[in-house]
């Protein structure tokens, strides 16, 4: 998997100072999408074992809530792999950070089991670590700049209880 860019302090991209990880590679293409460039699944450098540490050392610092972790698509079948991973090292390496995982993809049309980019039940289990879910793709004639988190009023924010309950109202 490539990444676009490591961002070592943020606030824009979660509750907290956030570290947040920009991979690459996306194939639903928004309109309008702020990080168009890391469409191109080669675009920006391999993310290796230095990387994850990399992160690993930010996260541990004690004025950061957790890791951010956008694209490009981490939802993507080309990703994902990679992304519970990182997100498993993260989880074991910095007890009491949070992540946010921000996707195009919309919870239940996509991510569930059986659905276009959960395969194996691989996506089921990086949705279990991951604290809040940003779903739905960014849709510039619904942009709102008031938003927190998010760029356009059809995007949500899902806590582990959120979506357990729309997986129970399926």
């Amino acid at each position: 998997m490539n990444y676009a860019k490591i961002e070592p302090m943020s606030i824009v991209d979660g509750d907290g100072c956030r570290v947040s990880l920009f991979v690459s590679g996306c194939d639903i293409h928004c309109k309008g999408c702020f990080n168009s460039v890391a469409w191109d699944f080669n675009y920006g450098k391999k993310f290796t074992e230095i990387e994850l540490n990399e992160l690993i050392t930010l996260c541990n610092k004690p004025y950061i809530s957790g890791i951010s972790i956008l694209g490009g698509e981490p939802c993507s079948l080309n990703n994902q792999v990679e992304i519970l991973k990182i997100i498993k090292k993260i989880k074991q390496a910095c007890p009491g950070k949070n992540v946010w995982l921000f996707t195009g993809y919309v919870y239940e049309k996509d991510l569930l089991e059986g659905q276009s980019q959960n395969i194996n039940g691989l996506t089921s289990s990086l949705l279990e670590m991951v604290d809040i879910l940003v779903d739905g793709p960014f849709i510039l004639e619904q942009r709102d700049l008031n938003l927190k988190f998010r760029g356009s009023t059809n995007q949500r924010l899902l806590t582990r209880e959120e979506r357990q309950r729309l997986k129970n109202d399926i």
